[in-house]
């Protein structure tokens, strides 16, 4: 069907297929093609499709009760966020649908924190080049890219954006109005740009000796996406405050906040929530999700098929230079990087022919999110395609 044809608003630049349904880290289409998911609904689906356990969880729930309402105790609520809190930094954590919903809460916590001290002045955010934290007005103004700002009226105030992974620049940015740092731990959408291991260690260093908050944005990076249940573990930090999402529901609709009990004192009744954050629903998906990732040997399995995938990777360049210019990410979350003569969207388009489903991201970069339950085998399909699709290529694919 045409866009023209459609009544779903023209919001997305669709490809022409259809699927139809999944199971483990393939999908059918309407057709009955089958494809190797390394999409993965952009890093959402984090235990592939219909898996067992979640599908139990869900339609075992749905039999008995959806949606309340956060005025009474959610039991499975409780039970998940207490889950969370023993696995991270954080000693509270609060439930939503979405990444930008949690971005929106994360920045909302940073300026109550300050405001609760006596200091309402401290509300600014400093944010880096590169970022990505979600479409609404507040996190677009954070992220301060112009392709996603156009348009949209003069920005909110209250952020100031400096180049990823300069100390000096982001040093100079805080003043007397600065109330937090904000920095995704490995940039997504941004080109799969890690942040080197010392400059988090160095965020959290700053933000103590200014006296304002660190709080990440790990709604792709973290749930296990790297190795770790977060990617600032790898650093060896304790933010003060993130924001997650995507891989925390496994395809269901979820976020959350997670921080520590004094960042998040400012986040008192009536100054904060959400009609469905936190629903029955969620909460059973959710409370599926961790039984699997907190699994003994599960995360270590991620991080074992992840280095794995990179060695793989690491061939597939050597064996293509003039298609690809390099790759970087962590775990599952990696980046092909294109050549400056091959289009990373046209690429993709061509592994999609192939059986390959992947996602674009900044830079030229073609991003492989495959479910954290792919095997290495899987991995070896995966290459198999990119290798038959760049030894295909020729310029001429991208004139």
């Amino acid at each position: 069907m045409s866009e023209s044809q459609s009544a779903v608003m023209n919001t997305y630049a669709r490809s022409p297929i259809a699927m139809d349904r999944g199971e483990g880290v393939y999908l059918w289409d309407t057709d009955g093609r089958r494809y190797l998911d390394f999409y993965a609904g952009i890093a959402v689906n984090a235990l592939g499709h219909a898996h067992p356990h979640l599908v139990k969880a869900l339609t075992d729930q749905a039999g008995k009760l959806w949606h309340t309402t956060n005025l009474y105790t959610i039991p499975d609520g409780e039970k998940l966020a207490r889950r969370l809190t023993e696995k991270s930094f954080a000693d509270r954590v609060f439930f939503c649908n979405s990444g930008v919903e949690a971005l929106e809460g994360l920045i909302k916590l940073a300026r109550r924190y300050h405001a609760v001290d006596g200091h309402p002045e401290k509300f600014r955010v400093v944010t880096v080049e590169g970022a990505f934290h979600g479409r609404s007005l507040a996190t677009i103004a954070a992220a301060n890219n112009k392709k996603y700002l156009d348009g949209f009226g003069p920005p909110v105030e209250g952020f100031d954006n400096v180049p990823f992974g300069n100390m000096n620049a982001l040093r100079d940015a805080i003043g007397p109005e600065t109330a937090a740092i904000l920095i995704e731990p490995i940039q997504g959408e941004g080109g799969l740009r890690p942040g080197a291991l010392q400059y988090l260690r160095d965020l959290r260093a700053a933000a103590d000796e200014f006296g304002i908050l660190l709080i990440l944005d790990e709604v792709q990076s973290g749930n296990g996406r790297t190795g770790k249940m977060w990617a600032h573990e790898w650093a060896g930090i304790e933010p003060d405050a993130i924001a997650t999402a995507k891989g925390i529901g496994g395809g269901f609709p979820m976020g959350a906040i997670l921080a520590t009990e004094k960042a998040a004192r400012g986040l008192t009744p009536g100054t904060h929530g959400t009609t469905f954050g936190g629903n029955p629903l969620a909460m059973a998906v959710g409370n599926a999700v961790m039984d699997v990732i907190l699994a003994p040997g599960f995360l270590e399995g991620v991080e074992k098929v992840g280095a794995y995938f990179w060695n793989r990777l690491e061939d597939l360049i050597a064996k293509h230079p003039k298609v690809f210019a390099g790759h970087r990410g962590a775990g599952l979350m990696q980046g092909l990087v294109c050549s400056a003569d091959v289009t990373n969207l046209k690429f993709i388009d061509a592994l999609r022919d192939n059986g390959l489903l992947t996602v674009g991201a900044g830079e030229n970069v073609i991003r492989l999110l495959p479910p954290l339950i792919v095997e290495e085998a899987h991995i070896d399909e995966a290459v198999a395609i990119l290798d038959k699709t760049a030894s295909a290529w020729s310029v001429s694919d991208d004139a």
